[in-house]
């Protein structure tokens, strides 16, 4: 039985982490396990107009004693809904035809259960559907067209079009830019519509997290448990029915109730070759520590790519890809491929949350965060 905290206490221990948004006491094990979320950095960015961001949010659920996978769930989706965040749910950017298609997983680690769904279209909060695919099916992911129909069964809101304005605008510059004037061929348009959505990274139109566009958020209860929750509108202007990683368990995400869970955001086909995920989370299981089992499964992206279309000069890859990494213990890890301003990821404790740099396995002047 969890352990209480007198209104004293409470109200000391308030003043000395005022940045933490719990307004109750955190719930503990016997065990002394502590509460943590641990998210990218988008999950200490966004609020949707309210008072938390999503790992504030979660923790609040997790230090009043909530499931661990629903607290991860009640934060992830605050970035779903908020149209401000271009890479996630509602105002997601499109594939190339303009049409939002939203991916999610969720994996929980005491219940040994997962649910996903993948191009998804209509409904702005896909980690719930994901979460409905776990609780009321017997299995794993769903996609397309069916995926939205048993969305429509549980009673989720089915929309017309979830882009935003911004979404729109953006997309429309997109393709304003590969074809002015009429559709290029096959062999043009792909260079094309890659040249375009360098220039507008590089002229700060896109923010390189929302191109990839993930949140991931991992999370440990005071009972030891702990789950993952991935969310995501995909690679930008993706050719439609395009899935990356984030809804494959073992390549977007992984959860070992045992050990710990790790998830990842950036070039989801270099992650899935690999199944990362798994791989950090079976590097946790043999003892290392979150970092040094990150960094492992990023040697083994670097090694593993071979298309020159992938390498710069210097024979690195020319994309990014970054894990979160969360053991039973609470220790945390981010790492990138590339150290850099757009490589952190955020953590909330009873102390607070805030946002970290990641750790690079290469400097940021080794290999420019581009997409390929």
């Amino acid at each position: 039985m969890a352990s209480s905290l007198s209104r004293r206490r409470f109200v000391q221990l308030g003043g000395l982490v005022a940045a933490a948004p719990a307004a109750a006491p955190v719930v503990r094990s016997r065990g002394g396990t502590r509460p943590i979320v641990i998210a990218s950095a988008n999950g200490h960015r966004f609020r949707h107009g309210g008072p938390r961001t999503c790992v504030e949010e979660a923790f609040l659920h997790l230090s009043r004693g909530g499931d661990v996978l629903d607290a991860l769930l009640a934060g992830v989706r605050i970035l779903e809904l908020d149209p401000e965040e271009t890479g996630v749910g509602y105002g997601g950017l499109p594939n190339a035809d303009g049409v939002v298609q939203l991916d999610a997983a969720v994996m929980h680690g005491r219940l040994r259960r997962a649910g996903a769904v993948a191009c998804l279209e209509g409904v702005r909060t896909p980690s719930a559907v994901a979460r409905a695919v776990m609780d009321h099916t017997d299995h794993q992911l769903l996609v397309g067209r069916d995926a939205q129909a048993f969305a429509r069964r549980m009673g989720f809101p089915i929309e017309e079009d979830l882009n935003t304005p911004t979404s729109r605008r953006l997309w429309l510059e997109w393709r304003r830019r590969i074809d002015p004037e009429h559709w290029l061929d096959p062999a043009r348009r792909g260079e094309a519509g890659e040249r375009a959505a360098r220039q507008m990274l590089a002229e700060g139109l896109l923010d390189p997290h929302s191109f990839f566009g993930t949140v991931f958020c991992g999370g440990l209860s005071a009972r030891g448990e702990v789950a993952a929750a991935t969310s995501t509108s995909g690679l930008a202007w993706k050719i439609p029915g395009r899935v990356g990683d984030s809804p494959v368990v073992g390549a977007g995400l992984y959860v070992d109730g045992a050990v710990g869970c790790a998830g990842s955001t950036g070039r989801g086909e270099a992650n899935l070759y690999h199944l990362s995920s798994f791989l950090i989370v079976e590097c946790l299981r043999q003892g290392m520590h979150p970092k040094d089992a990150g960094l492992v499964a990023l040697r083994r992206i670097r090694e593993g790519v071979t298309e020159k279309r992938l390498l710069n000069a210097r024979g690195n890859p020319r994309f990014n890809v970054t894990f979160y990494i969360l053991n039973t213990r609470g220790q945390v890890a981010g790492v990138s491929l590339y150290a850099g301003p757009h490589a952190a990821f955020a953590v909330c404790t009873e102390q607070g949350a805030q946002t970290l740099p990641c750790e690079g396995l290469l400097g940021p002047d080794e290999g420019p965060e581009v997409p390929a």
